[in-house]
């Protein structure tokens, strides 16, 4: 489990096809103090730790094709740049929201605007998965925890502090762009619930 608060930013610096998946060499100043099959959130997928070198600072991941198919994942390449977090304590304060690190959907971002000091996104996700976002609610996107501004049934804005903006890759993010979505888990079981009362 993961909370939405990103811990770095990591750069991928290598990428190795196997089949149908894809071994991923992330650079972090974390790495020395992961361990072998250490959950860690990749732009807001869960990714078990395979293998570390101390020595470059960097450990590696493998996203399998169903992994690849439904995130962002697939169109990394060296260079890139990704959201990290460690999945969270159980004695830490909870500063985000309950976030899983399973994606459920991909989307665009159609909008990008500064505003003085602070910005604005919007983003469009296709509605056939009958996912839902509320104004004042929680969303993840791309690993960080943020909250809705404005809501409809295919889309929705966010708003960006300039520490949010700092430390998270929303600094790399521009109009065209494909994110990882989660949204709110709570959210997700209300509405089945209510599916299922129908």
């Amino acid at each position: 489990m993961f909370t939405g608060i990103i811990e770095e930013i990591g750069q991928v610096v290598n990428i190795e096809k196997d089949n149908t998946n894809i071994h991923l060499d992330i650079k972090a100043s974390i790495a020395n103090q992961l361990k072998i099959d250490q959950s860690v959130s990749h732009n807001g997928v869960c990714l078990t730790v395979v293998s570390i070198d101390d020595s470059k600072k960097t450990y590696r991941v493998t996203a399998i094709d169903e992994t690849l198919n439904k995130t962002n994942l697939g169109t990394l390449q060296v260079g890139d740049f990704l959201n990290l977090e460690r999945g969270v304590q159980l004695n830490s304060r909870l500063d985000g929201h309950i976030v899983q690190g399973h994606v459920d959907q991909t989307a665009t971002c159609i909008e990008a605007k500064e505003h003085d000091g602070s910005w604005t996104y919007r983003f469009e996700y296709n509605p056939k998965q009958q996912n839902v976002t509320i104004e004042k609610g929680s969303i993840t996107i791309n690993g960080v925890s943020l909250t809705v501004v404005d809501s409809e049934i295919n889309a929705f804005s966010v708003a960006i502090i300039p520490y949010t903006f700092e430390h998270t890759t929303f600094r790399y993010l521009n109009k065209g762009d494909t994110v990882n979505l989660e949204f709110d888990v709570i959210g997700k079981y209300v509405k089945r619930l209510m599916g299922l009362k129908n």
